[in-house]
Parts: C-alpha cells; sequence; structure tokens
C-alpha cells in the first residue's frame, strides 16, 4: 500500500468531507487492500507501527470508520476502502454527564473524537464482557458498526448511577436513559 493516512485525509478534505459526516451508508467502494494502521486498546491510532501525529487526521478517520457484516473494521471513502485493525473498541467514551432525574433522565458520554453521544435508541448501551477474563465490557454504540468503549471511571460513574429492577424473575441493574432502562448487570 503506498497511500500515507495523510494522502488519505488530504483527498477528503479537498472534496469538502471533513465539516460533516459522511453519508458513508453510500459509499460502497471495493476493498482497495489492507492497511498497516491499528487501533489499540488504549484508542491510540498506530500507522506502520507510529502513533499518528496529526489530531486532526485521527479525527477526520473516527468519521470514515466503519464496522462491516463481516465484523472488520474499514476507512472507506467515495473510490476507496482500506481494511485496518481494530483491538477492541475503535473509540473510548469518557466524561459521563446526567440531566434530568429517574426515567426522564439523559446520561451523555463524551468520545475521545469530541463527539457527546446520549445513551438511548440511536446511542445503545451494552454491557458485554471479555470472554478471557469475565471482566465487564462497557460500549456505547455510535455509528455504522462503530463503539466506544465506556473507560472504567466512566463505567464506575455509571454503575453509581445503576437502580435495581426485575427482570424476567431476575434481579438485574441498570440506569434509565432517554426512558429506557439499561442493564448493565445481574445480580448474584
Amino acid at each position: 500500500m503506498n497511500r500515507t493516512p495523510d494522502d488519505i485525509a488530504k483527498s477528503l478534505e479537498d472534496a469538502g468531507k471533513s465539516r460533516d459526516l459522511p453519508p458513508l451508508d453510500k459509499w460502497h467502494p471495493e476493498l482497495s487492500g489492507n492497511m498497516d494502521l491499528v487501533i489499540t486498546r488504549d484508542g491510540q491510532w498506530v500507522f506502520k507501527g507510529e502513533p499518528i501525529a496529526r489530531e486532526a487526521t485521527v479525527k477526520l478517520f473516527s468519521t470514515i470508520l466503519r464496522r462491516e457484516s463481516d465484523g472488520e473494521y474499514y476507512l472507506v471513502t467515495p473510490v476507496e476502502k482500506w481494511r485496518i485493525r481494530v483491538e477492541d473498541a475503535p473509540l473510548l467514551a469518557h466524561g459521563l454527564e446526567v440531566k434530568g432525574e429517574g426515567a426522564e433522565q439523559v446520561i451523555t458520554l463524551a468520545t475521545n473524537m469530541g463527539e457527546t453521544l446520549e445513551i438511548g435508541e440511536q446511542h445503545r448501551l451494552h454491557v458485554g464482557s471479555y470472554p478471557e477474563t469475565g471482566e465487564p465490557r462497557p460500549v456505547i454504540q455510535v455509528r455504522h458498526g462503530v463503539e466506544a468503549r465506556l473507560v472504567t471511571s466512566a463505567f464506575y460513574n455509571l454503575a453509581e448511577l445503576a437502580e435495581e429492577t426485575e427482570a424476567a424473575g431476575k434481579t438485574v441493574y441498570g440506569v434509565f436513559s432517554h426512558g429506557k432502562f439499561w442493564e448493565i448487570g445481574q445480580g448474584g
């Protein structure tokens, strides 16, 4: 692959695609190949063994990132599609805030790319677990199959808001946001 992240970012900027979220659902180019780009578990974007230094390039790439039905992640432009590797979730969520109370409260999280997401139907919260350790894996849906993993402090803040309820004969813990109860764990 002879295209660099800066080459792709420049072509998108030249095309005026850097201002708004691009219409990834309308872009379906053929696979261009594999890019030696890894998003590490701690949120670094590493190209050919070196972190991408330009924050604007990383933020731009986060808007053209898509996870497809094959479970793989791709950077997609109108004419190119590059497969990349992601160690965990590609984005991180932190800075939990709560507005309102009870079932009417709204919980927001900020991503490491500067976006604010409200837990709700558009940005669903899911708490799974890592198969090898059983450790919780809390994520919020961003868009196009991409998730942001809640950092430990955000998950602890979320757990402090948890309420207990019964569901299908089991005790479950969760939080309300946008009028819906989002399960974050089960009782013992």
